[in-house]
């Protein structure tokens, strides 16, 4: 199972990004949000770009804004492993697909609680990530939806008959309980749980195992 830990609940990015730094976690989740999209809004990119001062770690980098072709050319300048976006957005999906895919970075969709796995086939064959929402988007430290559990069992069947080797991430309310119930899953993004303990990584540890 991978790993990929959260700041958004960080009262201290820097400190938290450094000691994750020192973490075996897989990747640095990071959360855009451009207040429209969701009700809250992260950092502007002018502060997000120097994340590479605190954390050597390849980027997770979910964006949850309202048009994401002017977020991925910033975005994509960073030490990013994958680049995500949610499919409710109103825009050209493939075509921003294709945009993260000719930075050499790996592209992915995300679906909110209500949004149904059926609607990623179009889009499968593109995909290197699929990122399940397990909480509405836009809070940290929400508790997890229970039907997040039947939904990644639906995605992972949708996969295998489309013969689609994307990933499976999970995100929201992960902590040592609810990782049972997805573990079907490839990544799971926890934040909350894992900065709630000053000893970050036995809180991946447990996440882990």
């Amino acid at each position: 199972m991978l790993i990929s830990t959260s700041f958004l609940t960080s009262k201290n990015i820097p400190k938290d990004l450094k000691e994750l730094n020192e973490t075996d976690t897989d990747f640095i989740h990071v959360d855009v949000m451009d207040g429209k999209f969701t009700k809250s809004k992260s950092l502007p990119f002018k502060e997000m770009k120097h994340i590479y001062k605190y954390t050597s770690k390849r980027l997770d980098i979910h964006l949850m804004v309202e048009k994401p072709e002017k977020f991925i050319k910033n975005y994509a300048k960073l030490n990013a492993e994958y680049i995500t976006f949610n499919m409710e957005v109103d825009c050209d999906i493939e075509s921003n697909l294709k945009l993260i895919k000719n930075y050499g970075i790996k592209c992915g969709l995300a679906l909110a609680p209500d949004t149904k796995v059926k609607e990623l086939v179009p889009y499968l064959p593109l995909l290197d990530q699929v990122l399940i929402l397990g909480v509405y988007p836009g809070y940290g430290g929400q508790e997890f939806i229970e039907q997040t559990k039947e939904k990644v069992k639906e995605l992972k069947s949708l996969l295998k008959e489309y013969k689609s080797s994307a990933k499976i991430s999970v995100d929201g309310g992960i902590n040592d309980t609810t990782k049972k119930k997805v573990l079907k899953a490839d990544i799971l993004v926890a934040g909350n749980y894992v900065l709630s303990n000053p000893n970050y990584q036995e809180q991946i540890n447990k996440l882990r195992k």
